[in-house]
């Protein structure tokens, strides 16, 4: 009997901890130490607590009051106020909380895919003297980490925290984000704060909630099929399934693993290996559709000056997957193609004389090789070795290609539900947005989906249309001798298009991509470019904010006249010679080439070969580059067509 009562008093003592645990006033992760808040509006502040519980907030020698609903949800509207800080908050009720280092300013969410996410880390040899000044406390970032949910719109993000901008915190910064921030922030003096919600590879539907995509059945009948989660789950363990079974026989039949001395051994005898250059892909150099495993070699000399001494050793990039190894020392390995590939080689490593860098190159689908006209160096005590050229490779192994796997965080509403409802109770100055790259494959469902998506944020904010920012995607893949037709440059007229929407702009950077890299380093320019339009949108500056965009065009003759907005102090062709990547087509739609001149702020246009012009099309391709139409600010006009839609 007396076990019993001493197992039932245990019980009741567990269960009245619990009830004072979930009855303990708690915030969501957002508002926490050194958060930015919205200045000169009223701000909800909120959270959770034992159900009628009566909550006491100080801010700023204000005091507020509030009592949770029966379902422990509480909130209160805190007094506009001007930019400043750092202050504290007090937060009572049946516990204490308190927050320390809380700055009045602007906060811009800042979301889209790969290019937004990416970091300064990834850029620091780019910026190595931005890196090291960026001591800045009063921008900051707060980075949400990627979670999906199809089901329910979640409350709060499962963790994250407010970083202050220094030479360190900065590197896990987006790149576009910071140098938007600090552009704004040495022009006003006002605390930054930036809500990274940014996911790689991530289409518009997946930021869209259920009642944003109700216009666009296919996406809706994804989501219903997806709100399973048996289904989904299925689907997971499938994918891993085919994933472990590909990675495990590569493993396994890999002979440069296996070989009577594996393939990185220094002793290893690699004298009947073949050669070819790197950079360069395998499929053109004698290895035809091959997917699998293949090793390369080289031998360089090593100079006293850098025997022994730490090492930085740059590998451009590789598709897909590498493992690397310096005189058999297995030092760095990348999953997947598209990091720079970098590697911090220690002390010791590198001896005086013969060295040996082995690369086992893991190729999943498409041509495997190492990506042309990128970095490959191996650098120590201020010497550089070039590591462009000939090396030697074997066949480790080949392969059937891996099936792409199921990314459900792609999915329509998915981020949305995890990602975007938790803040919007969260007041903010606007949106920065760099996105459009996964939705390349259909421009046309873009068009009607990204001005959506702004409706949609806006309507679940509640803060009527505010700014909302975005990056126009840059040049990107092979240039092409002819006109031709590009989905790249489809999508980037569904992004002009959307200058329509009320309180929207757009940074143009068809000058500042890569051709061989789908995330350009120059975040820089970007960033700035963003931050001139936020100027304009979100603080009222009479400043010219962007280059030239298509207004209308007439025809005269055989020639096209252009008409602009933005055309600021007027247009110039910059650099050498006329204007470039103009061209026009006729009643049959084929285009060619055309002539171009700039007449005051218009573009005449036309063709020789064409007597009726009916269409010009500008910096109309994946990769446009050359194309040079501008105003006197320095800012590139956005590609155009003059077709109707």
């Amino acid at each position: 009997m007396l076990i019993g009562q001493k197992i039932f008093s245990l019980l009741m003592c567990l269960c009245i901890s619990f009830q004072i645990t979930y009855a303990q006033v708690r915030l969501p992760h957002l508002i926490s130490d050194g958060m930015v808040l919205q200045r000169d509006m009223p701000l909800k502040i909120w959270g959770w607590a034992a159900a009628n519980e009566h909550i006491n907030i100080r801010f700023n020698n204000r005091t507020y009051r509030c009592t949770a609903g029966s379902d422990g949800k509480w909130s209160v509207m805190l007094d506009a106020m001007k930019a400043g800080g750092p202050y504290d908050m007090q937060i009572d009720g049946s516990n204490h909380l308190q927050l320390a280092n809380i700055l009045v300013g602007d906060v811009w969410i800042c979301s889209g895919q790969s290019n937004m996410v990416l970091p300064m880390e990834r850029v620091k040899e780019k910026y190595p003297d931005e890196i090291a000044s960026a001591v800045y406390p009063f921008i900051r970032q707060f980075f949400l980490p990627t979670r999906y949910n199809f089901n329910k719109r979640e409350d709060d993000v499962p963790n994250g925290h407010w970083e202050e901008a220094n030479p360190t915190t900065v590197l896990s910064f987006s790149a576009a984000a910071y140098f938007f921030a600090k552009t704004l922030f040495q022009k006003y003096h006002v605390p930054i704060g930036l809500i990274n919600t940014s996911v790689g590879g991530s289409p518009a539907e997946a930021w869209m909630s259920e009642d944003g995509l109700r216009s666009f059945p296919s996406y809706m009948a994804i989501l219903q099929k997806d709100k399973d989660s048996i289904y989904v789950d299925s689907i997971k363990k499938a994918d891993n399934s085919v994933s472990n079974t590909w990675n495990k026989y590569i493993a396994d039949n890999d002979k440069g693993l296996h070989d009577t001395k594996a393939w990185f051994d220094t002793g290893y005898d690699a004298s009947a290996w073949q050669t070819m250059p790197v950079p360069g892909y395998w499929a053109d150099h004698g290895l035809k559709n091959v997917n699998g495993v293949v090793w390369f070699r080289k031998e360089i000399n090593v100079p006293q000056q850098m025997a022994g001494k730490p090492a930085k050793l740059l590998l451009g990039r590789i598709v897909d997957m590498d493992v690397v190894y310096v005189n058999g020392v297995m030092s760095g390995t990348t999953g997947y193609q598209y990091p720079p590939r970098r590697y911090e080689l220690p002390a010791g490593v590198l001896k005086l004389g013969k060295n040996i860098i082995v690369v086992r190159v893991i190729n999943n689908s498409g041509r495997g090789g190492f990506v042309l006209d990128k970095p490959y160096t191996l650098t120590a005590a201020g010497q550089t070795i070039d590591l462009t050229g000939e090396w030697q490779y074997n066949l480790g192994t080949t392969a059937k290609p891996l099936p792409p796997s199921t990314f459900f965080q792609y999915k329509p509403e998915g981020l949305f539900n995890s990602m975007i409802a938790p803040l919007v109770n969260y007041q903010i100055r606007g949106v920065v947005w760099y996105q459009g790259e996964a939705n390349t494959s259909n421009p046309g469902v873009y068009s009607k989906s990204f001005p959506a998506l702004i409706a949609d944020w806006r309507r679940h904010w509640q803060q009527g249309n505010f700014p909302f920012i975005y990056v126009q995607l840059p040049n990107f893949m092979e240039t092409k001798e002819q006109p031709s037709d590009s989905k790249w440059a489809e999508l980037r007229e569904a992004q002009l298009k959307t200058l329509s929407v009320p309180n929207t702009a757009m940074a143009v950077a068809i000058d500042i991509g890569e051709w061989n890299d789908i995330h350009p380093l120059d975040k820089k320019d970007v960033g700035e470019r963003l931050a001139l339009a936020a100027q304009k949108l979100a603080y009222s500056e009479k400043i010219v904010y962007s280059g030239p965009l298509y207004s209308s065009a007439k025809t005269e003759a055989n020639k096209i006249i252009i008409s602009f907005s933005n055309t600021g102090s007027g247009l110039i062709a910059k650099g050498d010679g006329g204007l470039k990547y103009f061209s026009v087509a006729g009643a049959d739609n084929k285009f060619v080439w055309a002539n171009a001149k700039i007449e005051g702020n218009k573009v005449i246009v036309w063709a020789d070969a064409i007597e009726h012009p009916v269409t010009v099309r500008y910096a109309w391709a994946d990769n446009p580059q050359g194309a040079n139409l501008y105003n006197r600010e320095g800012l590139p006009a956005s590609p155009f067509t003059t077709e109707q839609h």
